[in-house]
Order: C-alpha cells, then structure tokens, then sequence
C-alpha cells in the first residue's frame, strides 16, 4: 500500500510506542526485503495517554475523548495547550491537576496574546511586521530538536510574561521604560510563533458580544445541534458547537439528555 500510494520509501512513518515491536520492525523487514530501499527516513513513536498514572481503558472506565472535554466549560485552547505541553514521546498523563496547570498557563499566553489589542493605540504603534529574529532561532532551535514542543512553549510564556509585566506597568504607572518599537516586536513574535502552534486567542471585543447574542438564538442552535447528535451526524453538532463557543458560549451535555449552557469570559 504505502509503495502503491507514497512510493518506495515515505518522509515520515508514525505510531504509539507500543507499535514499535512487533508490528513496525515486522514493516520494516517486508518492506525492506522486497524493495531494498528504507521504509521511511523518520519513524515518530508517540507516547501513551494515561488518567492518574493508569493506561486509559473502557475497561478501567477511564476513557475520555476530545469531544468529551470539549463538552465541558473549557476552552478547546487549553487542551491544545496541555498535549503541547509534554513531549510527544513521553507518556501524556491526565488529570484534573494537569489540565487547571494548562488553564492557568493558557490565561498567561492570552493575556500576553491580547496586549497588542490592549495597548496598541496608546503605544502608538506603526504599521510592522518585525519579528524578533534571536527569539525565533530559539524556538526554531527547540522544534528542530525532535519536535520538542514543551522547548518551544517556554519561549512563548517568557515573551508574555514580559508582556503582561510591561502592561501591568502600562496600567498602573501610565509608562514602561521599554521602547514600543521593541513591545511591538514581542508581541508580534509571541502572535507569529502561537499560531503556528494552532495557539489563538479570541478577542476581548468578540468575547463582549455575548451580551447582543440572542437567547432565542441561542436556543435554535442547541436545537438543531440536538437534532444533528440525534442522527449521529456529529460534523455538523460540532460546527454548531464551535458557532456558539465562537460567541464564548460552552454547552455541557448530560447523560439525562439535557444540555447546559456557560458563559465564557
């Protein structure tokens, strides 16, 4: 199959680490024996999920999904933070402590993300697209070693660490000591590297719209968001879903059927 769609040989073959042996050296040695040439120039083991240290299982009851968590009062953002958060070899371990540590750690970056929002007017800033050139060399530096995303999250949170003191100090003293050419290029270097971690955060204008979003509106999507849940057809429930999340409004569904809404801020 691979030969037939992707040639003799592909860029990059993935998998869990537990695939390693026997499945992927059995590849290894019929693809390799047949075609003479390597299977794949990188192999990516990812590893195990696990809930409080144990393996996730139906049968341990511990099973969660994506759409699960998505289903709760929480910011998709901050899931993406969590699994970005640990290597992609190293086992992924949730818990409840992990995800309120992603929580927190997805305020910071937004805080950081929105400053441009916040000050830019006052800071005067210039039409520029100037990034910090040494700061991108860190993070390019941390990716191209084997991916290590947890490398890379820490050059974000010091960029907006920085940025959250500098408003604080914007905020409270009326002035920073910092040039705004220079606050203009972190934030724009925080932007610039966050989304190419798919890291966005909404803006505080959107998330004020709440307010002029109407309830009947807001009922008719649940509704046909239902109906969409009902015929299995869960494409549709979550794009229904993420319209409403869009408008910072979580839906919470319950085993009796029922569906709660929260009001994100």
């Amino acid at each position: 199959m691979v030969r037939a769609l992707l040639g003799e040989t592909i860029d990059i073959h993935g998998g869990g680490g537990d695939l390693v042996f026997p499945h992927h050296e059995n590849e290894i040695a019929q693809s390799e024996a047949a075609n003479a040439k390597p299977l794949a120039k990188y192999w990516l083991h990812n590893g195990m999920v696990t809930v409080n240290g144990e393996k996730m299982s139906k049968s341990l009851g511990n099973f969660t999904t994506i759409r699960e968590l998505l289903n709760r009062p929480l910011d998709p953002m901050v899931i993406r933070l969590f699994v970005l958060q640990a290597h992609y070899r190293k086992p992924l371990d949730f818990t409840e402590e992990a995800i309120m540590s992603a929580t927190n750690g997805w305020q910071t970056l937004q805080q950081g993300l929105r400053f441009g929002e916040k000050y830019e007017d006052r800071l005067g800033w210039q039409k520029n697209q100037e990034l910090d050139s040494a700061v991108i060399e860190q993070f390019k530096a941390a990716m191209d070693d084997d991916f290590n995303s947890p490398g890379g999250l820490a050059v974000l949170f010091e960029l907006a660490k920085n940025l959250r003191r500098e408003g604080n100090l914007l905020t409270h003293e009326g002035k920073t000591d910092t040039d705004r050419e220079e606050l203009q290029r972190q934030w724009q270097t925080l932007v610039h590297l966050a989304e190419i971690l798919g890291l966005e955060a909404k803006s505080e204008a959107n998330l004020e719209d709440n307010q002029n979003f109407d309830e009947a509106e807001i009922t008719k999507l649940i509704q046909q968001r239902n109906a969409a849940r009902k015929v299995k057809d869960y494409a549709q429930s979550d794009r229904l879903r993420e319209q409403l999340q869009e408008k910072g409004i979580t839906l919470i569904d319950h085993p009796n059927g029922e569906t709660s809404i929260v009001h994100s801020s």
